[in-house]
């Protein structure tokens, strides 16, 4: 069953620059897919159609049913997006706030919010942390209450764009262990990614974007293979003709 459909789907930019060309893309429930391609490519104009942050200029996006020209709020609802720049996302004074935020504009009760940011912050190894200020977290800590806010509104989709740029060591491997097992646990995963070392091992499907059309899109192992002729670094390992393994050891 497909959660996500695009069909056709041209987004342009002010000037009439092709930022997608007819992207055709479908991602089935509960699938891991990598996006890349370089710079300038298209992802993220891509992954802000899917929430309906943005508007097809042609061309249809389908969430779990539902067309988001006929229902943006419903595509905001199903598709939970972490942005790049986990500032951008903190709107609370305390963690409970922030996480709290989505809830609440939909008015539930304060017993049901509650509940959703407990369960959320413990989702994401953050139990304990509610009262502090997300600001004064780390680069990593600030990505998982990102991820916690789109937990507690129960999204079926998270996708995240370039969720370990500019992050430690320990804040990759943070933020990795909590996409794997946000995976494991059923949900539906797209994640666009410059270091495709890191994530590929554990994803069900790459694909590759490059000025605003997708040029690959398969299995891993098979889809990666010469990629660095779109831009995109190919893993060490997939170079040296290797399996791809897992970065986390």
């Amino acid at each position: 069953m497909n959660i996500l459909e695009v069909s056709r789907l041209t987004h342009r930019f002010a000037d009439g620059t092709a930022a997608l060309d007819g992207i055709d893309l479908a991602v089935r429930k509960g699938e891991f897919v990598v996006l890349a391609g370089a710079n300038g490519s298209g992802k993220t104009t891509l992954l802000r159609h899917l929430n309906g942050l943005l508007m097809p200029h042609d061309g249809r996006v389908v969430v779990d049913g539902v067309a988001t020209v006929n229902d943006p709020i419903h595509a905001r609802r199903t598709v939970g997006m972490v942005f790049q720049d986990a500032d951008s996302q903190i709107v609370g004074e305390t963690v409970f706030d922030d996480v709290a935020f989505g809830p609440e504009n939909l008015g539930l009760a304060r017993d049901e919010i509650h509940r959703r940011v407990t369960e959320a912050l413990a989702a994401v190894g953050l139990s304990g942390f509610e009262d502090q200020r997300p600001h004064l977290l780390s680069g990593g800590e600030k990505r998982r209450v990102a991820i916690a806010g789109i937990l507690a509104m129960q999204s079926k989709v998270l996708v995240l764009d370039e969720p370990f740029s500019n992050l430690d060591y320990p804040g990759v491997r943070q933020v990795l262990e909590q996409v794997i097992a946000l995976h494991q646990a059923g949900h539906t995963i797209l994640l666009t990614t410059h270091d495709l070392e890191k994530v590929l091992s554990h994803a069900d499907r790459l694909v590759v974007i490059r000025a605003g059309a997708v040029v690959r899109d398969g299995a891993p192992a098979d889809a990666v293979k010469g990629v660095e002729s779109f831009g995109v670094r190919e893993p060490e390992a997939s170079r040296n003709g290797l399996p791809l393994t897992s970065w986390l050891g």
